[in-house]
């Protein structure tokens, strides 16, 4: 066992790494060997560690397993052909982490200690960053309730984790969406807007029909009259009309995607008119009728940039053109990916760059 600033490292006996086909890893169900943890104990962080990675030990009344006090966040890591290791704008879920944290009323994590996890994490696991294209190693931080007590109130305590998949393309082959009409993920004055566990729990009855319908995704509209567009179940969501890119705005029922907010970022910054408002399914199935919809597409950290190839509303199928010749989101994935890996210059200052 070594140590490393304040967080203990014990490394595995014997790496995993060996044994993985990176031409075949399944979006997710690949783990690196290792995971960080720490505790709460009701006061401070204590106990930071990078452990082997392995089953985590729950009390049957764990607060967690009966009132779904967990968030989580997705960020990717890229490295480029000189072994460079970059991660995609960690601030940012740092950021949206702490405000899921005091949303689902759980304790802040000090930046300065999520960085410094990510940092010596990452390093420890840098060898199994695939760099084939479309490839990655996701992180995922998360954090849940441990007090073993059966009352409905916030925990005393809390595990904060990460661990990491190496992993390909989340979709491949065309997308089909369906326009949800019927079934609500959020509400004004809920936790649309927090990163929580429960967001995507109730999500699954409807993403399923959706999916036994023919469709990969649902995108939602909003909870009190379904006239509005907010997102899907993995991605914010962006639509162009013309010169015009329109994206639903942040909200207590919309999650502040990373994703979402660089492509916003890169609108700007190409000329686009960028119009982040409430964003009306007449308004989109209009311009599905006219054949005016240019581009429809998901962004999300697993998603990236996912071009959408068959809207379906109100009883009806619209099919788009090819996404070959659309002309943002080809563009936008492309100059994204070369920005992650170092093969463009970051302008933006988006890359945190670990040595």
């Amino acid at each position: 066992m070594t140590e490393t600033r304040n967080i203990r490292i014990q490394k595995v006996a014997q790496s995993r790494l060996p044994q993985v086909d990176f031409s075949d890893i399944p979006f997710g169900r690949i783990f690196t060997d290792h995971i960080f943890l720490a505790d709460f104990n009701g006061h401070e962080w204590v106990d930071y560690r990078i452990v082997p990675m392995d089953d985590l030990r729950l009390h049957p009344a764990a607060s967690v397993l009966h009132y779904g006090q967990t968030i989580f966040e997705g960020m990717k890591v890229f490295k480029n052909q000189k072994g460079e290791v970059n991660v995609f704008r960690p601030e940012k879920n740092f950021e949206r982490f702490n405000k899921s944290a005091a949303r689902m009323c759980m304790p802040q994590v000090d930046n300065a200690l999520l960085r410094e996890a990510l940092t010596e994490y990452v390093r420890l696991e840098k060898d199994w960053i695939p760099t084939d294209p479309g490839s990655a190693l996701y992180l995922r931080p998360f954090m849940f309730a441990t007090d073993k007590y059966i009352g409905v109130r916030p925990s005393e305590t809390y595990c904060l984790a990460i661990f990491a998949c190496p992993v390909n393309a989340y979709y491949t082959g065309e997308l089909k969406v369906k326009i949800e009409l019927e079934y609500t993920r959020a509400f004004p004055g809920g936790t649309g807007t927090a990163k929580a566990g429960g967001n995507y729990a109730g999500a699954l009855f409807p993403a399923r029909r959706g999916q036994e319908q023919g469709y990969h995704q649902l995108v939602w509209t909003d909870g009190l009259e379904h006239k509005y567009i907010e997102e899907s179940g993995t991605m914010n969501i962006f639509f162009r009309i013309g010169k015009r890119i329109l994206t639903p705005a942040l909200s207590d029922t919309i999650l502040d995607g990373v994703t979402r907010d660089s492509l916003v970022e890169l609108a700007k910054a190409w000329g686009y008119q960028l119009e982040e408002k409430k964003v009306a399914v007449s308004e989109i199935a209009e311009a599905l009728e006219a054949g005016t919809l240019a581009e429809m597409f998901g962004a999300g950290t697993a998603a990236t940039v996912a071009p959408v190839s068959v809207v379906h509303h109100a009883g009806k199928d619209y099919r788009l053109s090819d996404p070959a010749g659309w002309e943002f989101a080809p563009k936008a994935a492309a100059y994204l990916d070369n920005l992650k890996r170092g093969n463009e210059p970051d302008i933006f200052g988006w890359n945190y760059s670990i040595v």
